[in-house]
């Protein structure tokens, strides 16, 4: 592996007008597919094997045309103090908005008139329009959306207050701010790290030509692949963070190779060799991980991760190919002046030579440090790790409603206002289908249904049962007493579907629970049912990866243990704040509840493969030292000299990124930026930083151990470069100093 991607930095150098220009070219065709693509396509959201789904389907065969997974709003009014909606005048104006909001666009099925319907509280103050679509939420349109906000907007001038809320009303986006605060503080990073404008600036460039042909490719395959947004935003900040990530790596070996005497292309040959072999392996464990999303067996999630997925591996190929070659046009210039001035001839270094400069940077005196007390490090590391860990055995899981929206919404006001005028689970009611295709008398089946059921806890209504045309299906609308995110009502699911069992047997009749509440239970349970695979799938490929590139049996179980710790402490974090409350102030969370489904299944993704940028591009750098005659402590040294100060700048950039989305208005960003910046912090800092050398020196020559007959089993990747002493070696009559011929490698 490090041979040939020796010798493609090596032609990536020479060519570097050709590569430039093949990459500008490929943008440019991004750009003109982008722009004529269609419209962007909405993913419809399904839960293939679920019971909601299955109900949701069900309905479509026995009730056609109803489009009964159809989006869904309701424009609650309030009447002003000492008035009632039920007055000529307040009714008047009602049945306007039921009329304008029904004539508004053509996806509207029908907009309830609440007088007729009996959407009307007891006290008369509050009442409410049922609508609905013809299509699902992720597919009502933009003029949709307009017509329903310039409606409700125009019916406020008449005194009353009205609010929308449910799944049709357009969510404001969270804005380009989370990605602009991340490029600058990356950027900020990158020049502090490097002292100098042009080796920032070509990290960064790198960085978003990837990005920009990764986003814009999957924006001209929305609509044929029906990708949905969200893969483009989860492409788009991962490719953005990584493609930084991986440039840094390799600027950062190039100059460390300048700065031994190698001629210009020999330097960039050989970082792309040494570097780019970390950069591939650690970008194959993010892939892995990303691809691996399809167990979960959810088709949004699935092409979330193939979509990121794809920014991933274009950002590794960008490393090894523009990265080099741009580095051909800047020269000297990717070096501050104080080193540009200071480069020394190469010598070659000899196993065992001392690596640390006099004044040892702040990275090695901290490698210094841990080597000294690595038993109190890695106790200190484990226990603080654990104990922030506690609060992951109390997380419950769910999906947030408008009630976790922010205050200032018109979706959490509206969500106020019904909660106050029928109670708190009327915005999450239960819709029980049931099939009395079975059953000898289904009116009395339904009507065993609604009995049983209105004798459940935590069941404030019950309707009468709704059949459609054939007689063989009802429809049940059922109101839990608690909100719909609280594990009251996914109890009460869970105890409905239990009576669904004892009925069937007694009257043949078949009961199925969905709604957007079901669907947000079914979900979660699916997610967290599929966290164990997953995590076996993704965890124990990374393992044998990370055995073929270390050599060793030890590093990587050391490096899959202390991830799973950072995760689980990174999830400790995330329950205090957003579940039990603590300093959620500090970060903006107005309603704290269960924790978003998707939260451990991302985090175990993401961050596992992010983690393993760290381990890689850090101890690979180690095992090299190790292999050219080093000791172990001395190879732990020589890893952080030469990619201490790296990982730090990475770890921060990614950090940075991630932290931009805590600001985000919606509950889920937040809580997803939260989770990934705090989660890269200890796995960045602590365990790579910390447990990584301390284990090592614990472990000494063994940490390196790998038995005979895997050793033979195993494929040769050669991370460490040990192939290029022969590949590299002069050719007859090749010029010593000359730029363009490969110098021979001291090793």
């Amino acid at each position: 592996m490090a041979t040939f991607l020796y010798r493609l930095g090596h032609t990536s150098f020479r060519r570097r007008p050709v590569v430039l220009l093949v990459w500008l070219a490929l943008l440019g065709a991004a750009v003109i597919a982008a722009l004529s693509a269609p419209a962007t396509k909405a993913l419809p959201f399904t839960l293939p094997g679920a019971e909601s789904q299955k109900a949701f389907d069900l309905l479509d065969q026995r009730f056609p045309g109803s489009a009964s997974d159809g989006a869904t709003a309701r424009i609650v009014f309030k009447a002003p103090e000492g008035q009632t909606v039920t007055t000529a005048a307040n009714k008047a104006e009602v049945r306007k908005v039921a009329k304008e909001i029904a004539s508004g666009s053509d996806q509207v099925a029908s907009a309830v008139d609440p007088c007729t319907a009996g959407a009307v509280s007891k006290d008369g103050s509050t009442a409410y329009i049922s609508v609905t679509y013809k299509v699902t939420a992720a597919e009502v349109d933009s003029d949709s959306h307009d017509a329903l906000d310039r409606t409700v907007e125009q019916a406020r001038a008449s005194g009353l207050t009205v609010e929308a809320g449910g799944n049709a009303v357009k969510v404001a986006a969270h804005g380009a701010a989370a990605e602009v605060i991340g490029v600058i503080v990356a950027a900020v990073v990158l020049v502090i790290t490097f002292g100098s404008l042009v080796a920032a600036g070509l990290s960064l460039l790198t960085a978003l030509i990837g990005v920009g042909i990764g986003f814009l490719t999957l924006a001209a395959l929305n609509s044929p692949l029906e990708l949905g947004d969200n893969a483009g935003v989860l492409a788009l900040m991962l490719g953005l963070a990584v493609g930084i990530d991986y440039a840094l790596f390799i600027v950062s070996r190039y100059r460390s190779e300048l700065a031994e005497g190698h001629p210009k292309q020999e330097a960039a040959a050989r970082a792309t060799g040494t570097a780019g072999s970390a950069v591939v392996f650690a970008g194959l464990t993010v892939i892995i991980a990303l691809a691996g999303l399809a167990v979960v067996n959810i088709p949004m999630l699935t092409k979330m991760g193939f979509a990121a997925a794809g920014s991933v591996t274009i950002a590794v190929i960008i490393a090894v190919t523009l990265v080099p070659a741009l580095l051909g046009f800047a020269g000297d210039r990717v070096l501050s002046k104080r080193k540009a001035g200071t480069k020394k001839p190469r010598t070659g270094r000899q196993p065992g030579e001392a690596n640390t400069p006099a004044k040892s940077p702040m990275g090695v005196r901290w490698a210094q440090f841990v080597l000294r007390r690595p038993v109190a490090v890695l106790l200190t590391c484990v226990v603080g790790l654990g104990v922030i860990a506690v609060p992951t055995a109390s997380m419950t899981l769910g999906l947030p409603d408008d009630g976790a929206q922010p205050t200032d919404t018109t979706q959490r006001r509206a969500y106020d206002l019904l909660a106050e005028g029928f109670g708190v689970g009327f915005n999450g009611p239960l819709v029980v289908v049931v099939d009395t295709a079975g059953s000898d008398d289904a009116k009395a089946a339904a009507t065993e249904v609604v009995t049983r059921i209105g004798k459940l806890d935590d069941v404030a209504a019950v309707a009468p049962a709704r059949f459609n045309q054939a007689g063989n299906t009802a429809i049940i609308t059922t109101v839990p007493s608690s909100k719909p995110a609280s594990e009251a009502t996914e109890k009460l699911v869970e105890h409905i579907r239990d009576t669904g069992t004892a009925i069937e047997k007694d009257t043949g009749a078949k009961l199925l629970v969905t709604g957007q509440t079901a669907v947000n239970v079914d979900f979660s349970q699916k997610v967290n049912d599929s966290l164990v695979p997953y995590l076996a799938l993704v965890v124990g490929l990374a393992f044998l990866l990370l055995m073929a590139v270390f050599r060793s049996v030890l590093v990587p179980l050391k490096a899959a243990l202390g991830f799973l710790l950072s995760v689980l402490a990174a999830l400790g974090a995330v329950v205090a704040v957003f579940q039990w409350g603590w300093l959620a102030g500090l970060i903006g969370v107005e309603e704290t509840g269960p924790i978003m489904s998707l939260m451990p299944i991302f985090m175990v993704g993401i961050v596992f493969g992010l983690a393993m940028d760290y381990e890689v591009f850090l101890v690979t750098r180690m095992r090299e030292a190790y292999v050219h005659g080093e000791g172990p402590g001395q190879a732990v040294l020589t890893g952080f000299r030469d990619g201490g100060r790296v990982v730090t700048a990475a770890a921060v950039i990614m950090i940075a990124v991630f932290s931009g989305f805590i600001g985000a208005s919606g509950a889920m960003i937040k809580t997803i930026g939260f989770g990934l910046a705090v989660a890269v912090l200890f796995d960045a800092f602590v365990v790579r930083m910390a447990i990584v050398p301390a284990v090592l020196a614990l472990l000494g020559k063994s940490a390196w151990w790998l038995p005979s007959w895997l050793d033979r089993i195993l494929p040769n990747v050669d991370v460490e470069g040990e192939g290029l002493a022969k590949s590299t070696a002069p050719k007859p009559g090749s010029g010593p100093g000359s730029d363009d011929q490969p110098r021979p490698v001291h090793v």
